[in-house]
């Protein structure tokens, strides 16, 4: 049965597709069922690839993020989706408010890695996307840990 994993941020231009890019390869490299896809609570950067610094970051790692363009959350996620990961509590709060009852309830994507805390910042005004690498890397990894078959 194939798990179908959503990954929130606010823009879907740094964090979220970042999160996207590395979890599918993981999943891949496991041979995991999953589809995987991201969005970001605000609709400001619709349509636009991922950040530049984001992109060269990711693909020093060896992640395309490049076929990946920036969407924003939708009613129907919630109930398309089995699992909403988002990347820090103003973003649980925005997408919680939005779920129906009923639906798939988000949760923090860090609670898969919580040696780094809780929330994964926004390197759009940070400038750490390799420190947001080794954030959703680990949380990545982790997560696959729970999908593989028993």
């Amino acid at each position: 049965m194939t798990t179908r994993i959503l990954f929130v941020c606010l823009g879907n231009i740094c964090r979220s597709p970042t999160a996207e890019g590395v979890f599918r390869a993981i999943a891949a490299a496991e041979g995991l069922e999953v589809e995987v896809d991201s969005c970001g609570t605000g609709g400001w950067h619709a349509g636009e690839p991922p950040h530049p610094p984001a992109v060269a970051a990711a693909r020093r790692r060896g992640y395309d993020l490049t076929p990946l363009r920036a969407r924003q959350i939708t009613a129907g996620d919630f109930t398309r989706f089995d699992r909403i990961l988002v990347m820090d509590r103003a973003n649980l709060r925005d997408v919680q408010s939005l779920a129906p009852a009923g639906g798939t309830q988000p949760e923090l994507f860090l609670t898969h890695a919580p040696q780094h805390g809780d929330e994964v910042p926004d390197p759009w005004y940070t400038g750490e996307y390799d420190r947001v690498l080794d954030m959703v890397e680990d949380a990545s990894r982790a997560l696959a840990a729970t999908l593989r078959p028993r």
